[in-house]
């Protein structure tokens, strides 16, 4: 029975999945995305958020926990010094799992995983979101505005307005090469 077995192994012993997890999130913190697997994102996203919460209190005991999980000074630092005011304010959910398709070689299941503050393109697309209106059905109109509406359809390339902008009918150009003999 699998009861309570909530932890994805990986297929790795646990010294081998603490260094790559490791590995791992020094990366994530340092470049701010990765390119992994969707397994092992999903297991990364576990480790890595305890660790950002963490560093919203700057003190030398959350700094030596983290570094005893990360077991790098410059990821430590970056953490710290630059990630951890830009989420100070958001109460969790640090990361986002984009899905991209599957890895060629063995059709892995891939994706990119990434710090949600960090990525410019999403925050651009988010701001330049305007409020939409929802369009009913049935809507009341006044007679002024259906006009309006009619009318503006109307200013296309009908042929009643060309005629009546020309005073007769119209006359189509014959194709080049033809007509003239």
């Amino acid at each position: 029975m699998r009861h309570q077995r909530v932890i994805n192994h990986l297929g790795r012993t646990s010294s081998h999945r603490k260094a790559m997890l490791s590995n791992m999130a020094v990366s994530l913190i340092i470049h701010k995305r990765i390119r992994t697997t969707t397994a092992k994102a999903k297991v990364l996203k576990t480790y890595v958020e305890p660790l950002i919460t963490k560093s919203k209190e700057d003190s030398t005991h959350s700094r030596r926990v983290v570094f005893s999980y990360l077991k790098d000074k410059e990821a430590v630092s970056e953490l710290f010094r630059e990630i951890s005011p830009k989420i100070a304010d958001r109460p969790g959910g640090y990361t986002r799992i984009l899905k991209t398709g599957n890895r060629i070689g063995d059709n892995a299941d891939m994706c990119i995983l990434e710090l949600v503050d960090f990525n410019e393109t999403m925050k651009s697309a988010e701001a330049a979101k305007q409020k939409t209106s929802r369009r009913r059905r049935s809507q009341k109109k006044s007679p002024a505005t259906e006009s309006a509406a009619f009318g503006s359809a109307k200013t296309g390339t009908s042929k009643v307005k060309k005629i009546a902008k020309t005073g007769g009918p119209i006359k189509e150009k014959a194709p080049e090469g033809e007509g003239k003999e």
